[in-house]
Protein backbone atom coordinates (compact mmCIF):
# COMPACT_ATOMS: atom_id res chain seq x y z
CA UNK A 1 0.00 0.00 0.00
CA UNK A 2 1.29 3.35 -0.74
CA UNK A 3 0.12 6.49 1.34
CA UNK A 4 1.07 10.15 0.32
CA UNK A 5 0.98 12.98 2.30
CA UNK A 6 0.23 16.37 0.89
CA UNK A 7 1.63 18.97 2.79
CA UNK A 8 -0.03 22.73 2.95
CA UNK A 9 0.52 25.93 1.54
CA UNK A 10 3.97 27.76 2.98
CA UNK A 11 4.65 24.35 4.47
CA UNK A 12 6.99 20.78 3.50
CA UNK A 13 7.44 17.34 3.30
CA UNK A 14 8.95 17.60 7.60
CA UNK A 15 5.85 19.77 9.16
CA UNK A 16 4.54 18.24 12.29
CA UNK A 17 1.78 16.56 10.38
CA UNK A 18 4.01 14.54 8.16
CA UNK A 19 6.32 13.41 10.33
CA UNK A 20 3.34 12.44 12.94
CA UNK A 21 1.42 10.35 10.40
CA UNK A 22 4.94 9.16 9.00
CA UNK A 23 5.76 8.07 12.62
CA UNK A 24 2.16 6.06 13.35
CA UNK A 25 1.92 4.76 9.96
CA UNK A 26 5.95 3.19 9.86
CA UNK A 27 4.58 0.93 13.01
CA UNK A 28 2.57 -0.63 10.84
CA UNK A 29 4.87 -1.39 8.20
CA UNK A 30 3.72 1.58 5.85
CA UNK A 31 6.10 3.48 4.69
CA UNK A 32 4.59 7.53 3.75
CA UNK A 33 5.90 9.61 0.59
CA UNK A 34 6.16 13.43 1.26
CA UNK A 35 6.76 14.85 -2.14
CA UNK A 36 8.02 18.66 -1.90
CA UNK A 37 4.99 20.20 -3.97
CA UNK A 38 6.28 23.37 -4.92
CA UNK A 39 9.56 21.31 -6.15
CA UNK A 40 12.13 23.35 -4.39
CA UNK A 41 10.21 26.50 -6.40
CA UNK A 42 7.91 27.85 -3.68
CA UNK A 43 7.78 32.10 -5.43
CA UNK A 44 6.21 30.16 -9.36
CA UNK A 45 3.56 27.55 -6.76
CA UNK A 46 0.60 26.98 -8.61
CA UNK A 47 -2.15 24.20 -8.18
CA UNK A 48 -1.20 22.58 -11.79
CA UNK A 49 2.68 22.41 -10.90
CA UNK A 50 1.39 20.27 -7.66
CA UNK A 51 -0.83 18.09 -9.69
CA UNK A 52 1.82 17.37 -11.96
CA UNK A 53 4.09 16.34 -9.28
CA UNK A 54 1.83 14.32 -7.60
CA UNK A 55 0.79 12.45 -10.84
CA UNK A 56 4.65 11.88 -11.29
CA UNK A 57 4.99 10.68 -8.20
CA UNK A 58 1.86 8.72 -7.53
CA UNK A 59 2.32 7.62 -11.27
CA UNK A 60 -0.43 4.66 -12.17
CA UNK A 61 0.15 2.78 -8.30
CA UNK A 62 -3.07 2.54 -6.28
CA UNK A 63 -2.51 5.58 -3.78
CA UNK A 64 -4.49 6.51 -0.35
CA UNK A 65 -3.73 10.14 0.20
CA UNK A 66 -3.42 12.63 3.28
CA UNK A 67 -4.08 16.26 2.76
CA UNK A 68 -3.39 18.84 4.67
CA UNK A 69 -5.20 22.79 4.08
CA UNK A 70 -4.06 23.13 0.25
CA UNK A 71 -2.62 19.76 -0.05
CA UNK A 72 -5.99 18.49 0.91
CA UNK A 73 -7.47 20.63 -1.98
CA UNK A 74 -4.89 19.07 -4.34
CA UNK A 75 -5.43 15.75 -2.76
CA UNK A 76 -9.05 15.88 -3.91
CA UNK A 77 -8.60 17.45 -7.38
CA UNK A 78 -6.16 14.71 -7.99
CA UNK A 79 -8.68 12.10 -6.75
CA UNK A 80 -11.66 13.41 -9.06
CA UNK A 81 -8.96 12.98 -11.77
CA UNK A 82 -7.57 9.51 -10.71
CA UNK A 83 -9.83 6.47 -10.22
CA UNK A 84 -6.37 4.97 -9.11
CA UNK A 85 -6.54 6.87 -5.62
CA UNK A 86 -8.07 4.12 -2.76
CA UNK A 87 -8.79 6.53 -0.24
CA UNK A 88 -8.55 10.35 1.16
CA UNK A 89 -7.72 11.78 4.43
CA UNK A 90 -8.18 15.58 4.46
CA UNK A 91 -7.05 18.06 7.29
CA UNK A 92 -8.97 21.20 7.21
CA UNK A 93 -9.12 21.09 3.44
CA UNK A 94 -8.62 24.46 0.94
CA UNK A 95 -12.06 23.52 -0.91
CA UNK A 96 -12.45 26.30 -2.84
CA UNK A 97 -8.83 28.12 -2.74
CA UNK A 98 -9.07 30.59 -5.32
CA UNK A 99 -12.62 32.33 -4.02
CA UNK A 100 -11.03 32.18 -0.41
CA UNK A 101 -8.18 34.05 -1.04
CA UNK A 102 -9.99 36.85 -3.15
CA UNK A 103 -12.15 37.03 -0.12
CA UNK A 104 -9.46 36.83 2.83
CA UNK A 105 -7.41 39.29 1.45
CA UNK A 106 -7.65 43.38 1.66
CA UNK A 107 -8.93 44.36 -2.03
CA UNK A 108 -5.98 46.84 -2.41
CA UNK A 109 -3.37 44.36 -1.12
CA UNK A 110 -4.66 41.78 -3.99
CA UNK A 111 -4.48 44.78 -6.61
CA UNK A 112 -0.80 45.32 -5.04
CA UNK A 113 0.07 41.47 -5.33
CA UNK A 114 -1.67 41.66 -9.03
CA UNK A 115 0.01 44.97 -10.17
CA UNK A 116 3.44 43.80 -8.55
CA UNK A 117 3.51 40.32 -9.66
CA UNK A 118 4.44 38.61 -6.35
CA UNK A 119 4.34 38.99 -2.14
CA UNK A 120 5.93 38.31 0.59
CA UNK A 121 4.44 35.61 3.21
CA UNK A 122 6.14 33.58 6.03
CA UNK A 123 7.14 30.28 5.02
CA UNK A 124 6.94 27.84 7.99
CA UNK A 125 8.96 24.84 6.64
CA UNK A 126 11.72 27.55 5.81
CA UNK A 127 11.13 30.10 9.11
CA UNK A 128 11.16 33.11 7.25
CA UNK A 129 9.36 35.07 4.15
CA UNK A 130 9.30 34.30 0.50
CA UNK A 131 7.67 35.85 -2.37
CA UNK A 132 4.95 34.14 -3.82
CA UNK A 133 3.90 34.88 -7.55
CA UNK A 134 0.77 35.83 -9.13
CA UNK A 135 0.60 32.82 -11.05
CA UNK A 136 -1.09 30.91 -8.19
CA UNK A 137 -4.20 33.07 -8.15
CA UNK A 138 -4.54 32.93 -11.95
CA UNK A 139 -3.49 29.35 -11.96
CA UNK A 140 -6.29 28.39 -9.60
CA UNK A 141 -9.23 30.23 -10.75
CA UNK A 142 -9.19 27.49 -13.19
CA UNK A 143 -9.87 24.84 -11.01
CA UNK A 144 -13.32 23.80 -9.76
CA UNK A 145 -13.75 24.94 -5.85
CA UNK A 146 -15.34 21.56 -4.95
CA UNK A 147 -13.69 18.35 -6.85
CA UNK A 148 -16.05 15.96 -7.99
CA UNK A 149 -14.36 12.57 -6.01
CA UNK A 150 -15.94 9.19 -5.64
CA UNK A 151 -13.71 7.56 -3.33
CA UNK A 152 -14.26 7.51 0.39
CA UNK A 153 -12.96 10.18 2.89
CA UNK A 154 -12.88 10.88 6.25
CA UNK A 155 -12.26 15.16 6.36
CA UNK A 156 -11.44 16.06 9.97
CA UNK A 157 -11.79 19.87 10.77
CA UNK A 158 -11.16 22.44 13.40
CA UNK A 159 -14.20 24.53 14.45
CA UNK A 160 -12.28 27.35 15.62
CA UNK A 161 -10.41 27.42 12.32
CA UNK A 162 -10.11 30.84 10.68
CA UNK A 163 -7.70 30.36 8.01
CA UNK A 164 -10.20 27.58 6.25
CA UNK A 165 -13.77 28.19 7.63
CA UNK A 166 -15.09 24.40 9.42
CA UNK A 167 -18.17 25.47 6.64
CA UNK A 168 -16.56 25.07 3.96
CA UNK A 169 -16.27 21.24 4.69
CA UNK A 170 -19.81 21.28 6.00
CA UNK A 171 -20.70 22.11 2.58
CA UNK A 172 -18.93 19.42 1.01
CA UNK A 173 -19.58 16.72 3.11
CA UNK A 174 -23.85 17.80 2.59
CA UNK A 175 -23.21 17.00 -1.02
CA UNK A 176 -20.83 14.34 -0.77
CA UNK A 177 -22.14 10.55 0.80
CA UNK A 178 -18.92 9.43 0.30
CA UNK A 179 -17.29 11.69 2.56
CA UNK A 180 -17.39 11.99 6.28
CA UNK A 181 -16.26 14.70 8.39
CA UNK A 182 -15.63 15.05 12.09
CA UNK A 183 -15.45 18.38 13.75
CA UNK A 184 -13.04 18.85 16.37
CA UNK A 185 -12.14 21.70 19.11
CA UNK A 186 -8.92 23.18 17.33
CA UNK A 187 -7.77 25.78 15.05
CA UNK A 188 -6.14 25.06 11.66
CA UNK A 189 -3.39 23.67 12.31
CA UNK A 190 -4.96 20.56 14.15
CA UNK A 191 -1.94 19.69 16.16
CA UNK A 192 -3.39 19.83 19.24
CA UNK A 193 -5.59 16.47 18.46
CA UNK A 194 -3.43 14.39 16.20
CA UNK A 195 -4.10 11.40 18.50
CA UNK A 196 -7.51 12.01 18.00
CA UNK A 197 -7.47 12.06 14.61
CA UNK A 198 -5.16 8.88 14.13
CA UNK A 199 -8.00 6.99 16.44
CA UNK A 200 -10.42 7.84 14.01
CA UNK A 201 -8.69 7.45 10.62
CA UNK A 202 -5.96 4.56 11.58
CA UNK A 203 -8.24 1.77 10.46
CA UNK A 204 -9.34 3.65 7.17
CA UNK A 205 -5.62 4.29 6.52
CA UNK A 206 -4.98 0.77 7.02
CA UNK A 207 -7.70 -0.24 4.67
CA UNK A 208 -9.35 -2.38 7.55
CA UNK A 209 -12.30 -0.43 7.38
CA UNK A 210 -13.79 0.26 4.16
CA UNK A 211 -17.18 2.06 5.19
CA UNK A 212 -17.20 5.88 6.26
Amino acid sequence: MRVLYLHGFASGPKSRKARFFSEKLAAHGVTVETPALDGGDFGNLTISGQLAILERIAGDDPVVLIGSSLGGYVAALHAARNPKVQRLVLLAPAFSFHQLWVQSMDPAAFDTWKREGSVPVFHYAEGRELRIGFQLMEDSAKYEPWPEFSQPAYIFHGTEDHSVPVEYSVEFAQSHANARLIRLHSGHELTDVLDVIWKRSAPFLLGHKWSI
